[in-house]
Formats: structure tokens, sequence, C-alpha cells
């Protein structure tokens, strides 16, 4: 009987021990840090800025020397349920920011797209509530 007892708890203890490692894993994978460009601005873009989000995702500036333009997405980090996301992109050198996307996204926002060749951009948004902001960034 006593060796029966000392199996079932020993048993106890690793299968305990075993829940606490599987219980932490998921914990850290979501944590994983900056999401890989998604290249949803199209082919021609290169990356030439980004931002984390918090731990919510990564915002990516990208451009096109052939067309001029820089294209804005942000991308989060674990895709799920929709939460508001936003992102506006504008030539620095202006006051109007009508350039943006607004809604409840599962996985990313975006893409906006603004001429932008010989000047500087601006570029903010936020994730879940988590805001970012670039400002004259990328200029020329």
């Amino acid at each position: 009987m006593t060796h029966l007892k000392r199996a079932l708890a020993i048993a106890a203890v690793t299968g305990a021990g075993a829940a606490a490692l599987m219980a932490a894993a998921p914990a850290a994978s979501a944590t994983a840090a900056h999401v890989a460009y998604n290249g949803a601005c199209g082919s021609g873009y290169k990356v030439v800025n980004s931002t984390e989000v918090g731990d919510k995702g990564t915002a990516y500036l990208t451009y096109s020397s052939a067309t001029g333009k820089n294209c804005l997405v942000a991308i989060r980090n674990v895709a799920g349920e929709p939460v508001p996301m936003t992102i506006y992109l504008s030539r620095s050198d202006t006051e109007i920011h009508d350039i943006y996307d607004s809604g409840n996204y599962r996985s990313y926002a975006g893409p906006i797209y603004v001429s932008a060749r010989g000047t500087c951009v601006d570029w903010w948004g936020w994730i879940d509530g988590v805001r970012f902001e670039k400002a004259e960034t990328n200029c020329g």
C-alpha cells in the first residue's frame, strides 16, 4: 500500500509540474516580439522604417522608389478576435490628415499610401489602445 501511495504522489507531482510548464509556454509565446512585415503594400515596396506598438504589434513604413509613394501597414503580433486599429499617413508639409484606415481587424490595418517623393512623412495610429507616432521621418 505504501508503494502505491508513493507512486500516486510521484505521478501527481510530475503531472502538476508538466501542467505548470504547459501553462507557462503559451504566456511566453504570447509575448512574441516584432512580427515580420507581411508584404501588404505590394511589389516594389521596401521597409524603410518600423516601430513596435507595445506588445500588440508592429507598424511598417515602406517606400517604392518607382512610384515615389510611402505605404503604411500595422500588423498584430498575434491574429485573433478583431480589435480596434487605426493608422494615419501624411506628408509632413501638410496639415491635411485624410489618409487613414480604421476599423476592427483580426491581423492588420492598411495598406495606405501617400505620394511623398522629396518630402518627409508623419505616421501614427494605434492597435487596441496602444499608440505609436513618428513625425518628419524618411525625408527625401
